[in-house]
């Protein structure tokens, strides 16, 4: 080897070495951050006030085990890498938050920093949560001090392996893509009127909707935290085997067909079956927090979505088309997936794809139907779903899963008609997209 290129090669270990260090150095560099005031005037408006950011966080639903105790964590939440238990945040000081100030609460739920400088999972959304004011912080933290008991609960370890555990590269990850809450503090004069610039807040950062609605990058991160951009909330996440539907404009897989008074039903009550399927997560959000927020709150967070123009990306439309429920109401099936459709959905679902007001979903420009990946529909026709029960409409509808006696080829058919009927036009279902979702999902019954 020549001495030339004995030094190159040298040149070249040498600055791989100071990257590397560079690297660790950047991981493991303490990050600092204000300090929000300490002194805080007690009283029961504030507690109150906290109470409901709390809800409109949507907390109990990731912090709470089913059966569990409320906040006292054990949720296991699945991510790319393996499990990720959620935490105790009840104010225990041994197990929970009891000896976390105020700073150090807001280092987590903001930054993403927890004790000892330790970063947290972005299972926790701090990106999005950096969007929220001091004092939505400040009323939090009261309410989580004083308004919630506090359980002795040992946190549970999570399922990611060695080395994927290791959390000082999670701490470069922060650094690159989870925003400093003091350069994106929420401008409301971005906004037209106070109302669309409340829904926005809520929407951007307590309700952290682009956490499911967004879609994220190969490296994991939201592609878009606000609207400056088409591509936030413009759906494509599968969660929990469902997929997170676009909540732009869109006349398909979006909220182009919605009214504002359409969103404001599903958030409350779950139920506006005209337009979407939920699934396990989005019910979980209307069980633990939106069923709750209040008439003001739900009708600017309907404001703000209905804003947002269509992804000009979607591929998937609806334009009603009568030709299909005319064949199938003259006994015509042309195909085997009409077939399949007249045999076990048409009872429920309607020769015309319409479903029932309130009660059975219809069919016909149904934004889970119409979206770009099939997993929801896949989804629904092996294991069905069960829209919850809510305090203003306590039922729990469901409908039965006919995985059991389709094949996968035949869920492909009724799958594929059902998107490509009624003035409804998405891609084609294989049966291998079928027998890939139906490997993956549990054996246990939907919920």
């Amino acid at each position: 080897m020549s001495a030339f290129v004995y030094r190159r090669l040298l040149a070249c270990l040498l600055a791989v070495v100071v990257l590397l260090i560079g690297v660790v150095l950047l991981a493991l560099w303490p990050t600092r951050t204000r300090v929000i005031a300490e002194k805080i005037a007690l009283d029961d408006g504030l507690l109150e006030h906290g109470r409901y950011v709390s809800i409109a966080s949507d907390c109990s639903a990731c912090h709470t085990a089913p059966n569990g105790r409320a906040y006292a964590g054990g949720l296991a939440i699945a991510s790319p890498l393996g499990a990720i238990y959620s935490t105790n945040i009840t104010p225990d000081r041994a197990t929970g938050i009891g000896s976390y100030s105020l700073s150090d609460f807001d280092r987590a739920v903001r930054h993403g920093i927890g004790l000892r400088n330790v970063t947290l999972y972005p299972a926790m959304p701090y990106p999005s949560y950096a969007h929220m004011t001091d004092a939505d912080i400040v009323a939090l933290y009261v309410y989580f001090m004083r308004g919630v008991t506090p359980v002795r609960a040992q946190n549970h370890g999570n399922g990611i392996p060695w080395p994927l555990s290791l959390r000082w590269p999670l701490a470069i990850w922060r650094k690159m893509f989870a925003p400093d809450p003091d350069a994106v503090a929420f401008n409301a004069a971005r906004y037209p009127d106070p109302v669309i610039a409340r829904g926005a807040y809520l929407v951007q950062g307590a309700g952290h909707c682009g956490s499911c609605h967004t879609p994220r990058s190969f490296t994991l991160q939201e592609k878009a935290l606000e609207d400056s951009g088409n591509a936030y909330l413009a759906g494509g996440q599968v969660i929990d085997g469902w997929v997170a539907v676009g909540l732009r404009g869109n006349s398909g897989d979006g909220l182009g067909g919605w009214s504002a008074e359409d969103i404001i039903a599903t958030l409350r009550t779950a139920r506006d079956p005209a337009h979407a399927v939920m699934g396990s997560a989005m019910s979980e959000v209307v069980v633990h927090s939106t069923q709750y927020l209040n008439d003001a709150d739900l009708q600017a967070v309907a404001a703000y979505l209905k804003t947002l123009p269509p992804d000009t990306r979607a591929v998937s439309s609806f334009k009603a088309d009568p030709t299909t429920a005319r064949t199938l109401a003259s006994g015509v099936e042309p195909d085997r997936g009409a077939q399949l459709y007249d045999d076990n959905c048409a009872a429920c679902h309607h020769t015309d794809g319409r479903g029932a007001t309130r009660a059975l979903p219809a069919i016909a420009g149904n934004s889970s139907v119409l979206a770009a990946d099939p997993t929801s529909i896949i989804h629904v026709i092996l294991q069905g779903s069960q829209l919850p029960g809510t305090s203003s409409a306590p039922s729990r509808l469901g409908m039965p899963g006919f995985g059991w006696r389709l094949s996968d080829e035949e869920v492909a058919q009724l799958g594929t008609f059902i998107r490509q009927s009624w003035g409804n036009h998405a891609s084609t279902i294989s049966a291998a997209q079928v027998r890939k979702l139906r490997g993956s999902l549990a054996d246990s019954p939907a919920s």
